[in-house]
């Protein structure tokens, strides 16, 4: 993937080394392609030379959410798109860990990725601490981490970090139009602005149609609305029921909008975009957990835009 060349230089540098480190973070903005690498990575690790690898490697173990109940399990299995728990549980890693008590299957190697590891309960994290300080032999920790800060300092330090850049926009531009060619010009320029580097945001983005949102939202930062009919307008594109993503997604695009806005602004608009773009933020903080209105919050997010418009007297 595009961006990840510096990210390869160190693993297989290490590799070469011989003096493979045991555990690593990879770090970055969800989206960017870091549990691709892990996997990517992982395969390249366990690889005998001479021997052909199977698709699902059994030296390659992988923990990552679990579906949420029985009836998501069963979507799961049958390849559509299911729930999943919220966490990473203490008894994965426990199972985890019994597995550690044989030796790799096909090789020397055996690869643990960890997807997201900031998303693994107290009891998880204490447990696997336990692994990382005596790790078997032959045995490597890949910990995809999309906030590193929230793991434990004393995972942290018994870990190397492997950084993963985010994409600047002509980068993402590049890639969605590869990965997502039928989408409108319009719909790619809205999704990669909203997607502040983050290649996989950008294309679930691209699933929204953002491109007529996007000039709204334009629109009410330049010229306010006083009369309301751009809020009107902005409300009926989100739709009258949207489903979490589309939410957002929307509260995404408005910050990438004033974001956008703000670098050029006269100092007499900087002000009321940058307190515009925070109460945005507590928004998109809030909306996963409180049960907006749907037709509020567009208002909402339509009022916080029109409210960083240069005032006519003044401009």
């Amino acid at each position: 993937m595009i961006g990840h060349e510096e990210a390869w230089r160190e693993w297989r540098a290490a590799m070469a080394s011989g003096r493979m480190h045991h555990a690593w973070i990879l770090a970055g903005k969800q989206g960017v392609g870091k549990a691709a690498f892990a996997r990517a990575a992982a395969r390249a690790l366990v690889a005998e030379p001479g021997s052909a690898q199977p698709d699902l490697h059994p030296d390659i173990l992988l923990l990552e959410h679990l579906p949420a109940n029985d009836d998501e399990a069963k979507k799961r299995d049958e390849g559509k798109p299911y729930a999943t728990k919220r966490n990473i549980a203490v008894d994965q890693v426990r199972q985890l860990q019994h597995r550690l008590t044989t030796r790799p299957t096909l090789g020397s190697r055996r690869a643990i990725i960890i997807d997201p590891a900031d998303d693994m309960e107290k009891s998880a994290v204490n447990a696997l601490l336990k692994s990382l300080e005596e790790p078997p032999i032959g045995t490597f920790f890949l910990l995809v981490a999309h906030r590193p800060g929230r793991l434990l300092a004393t995972i942290r330090s018994r870990c190397r970090t492997l950084r993963f850049r985010s994409l600047a926009q002509e980068e993402l531009m590049s890639v969605l139009a590869r990965e997502a060619p039928q989408a409108s010009m319009a719909t790619r320029t809205a999704a990669a602005a909203a997607a502040e580097g983050s290649p996989g945001a950008a294309l679930g983005f691209v699933e929204q149609d953002l491109g007529a949102l996007h000039a709204l939202m334009g629109r009410l930062v330049a010229e306010g609305d006083g009369e309301f009919a751009l809020r009107g307008a902005l409300a009926e594109e989100i739709g009258a029921r949207p489903d979490r993503e589309r939410q957002l997604a929307t509260l995404d695009l408005a910050r990438a909008v004033l974001a956008e806005q703000v670098r050029g602004a006269p100092t007499a608009q900087r002000r009321a975009i940058i307190e515009a773009h925070a109460a945005l933020a507590t928004l998109t903080a809030q909306a996963p957990t409180y049960n907006y209105d749907a037709g509020l919050l567009a208002m909402e997010i339509g009022g916080l835009l029109a409210s960083a418009a240069m005032p006519k007297a003044t401009a």
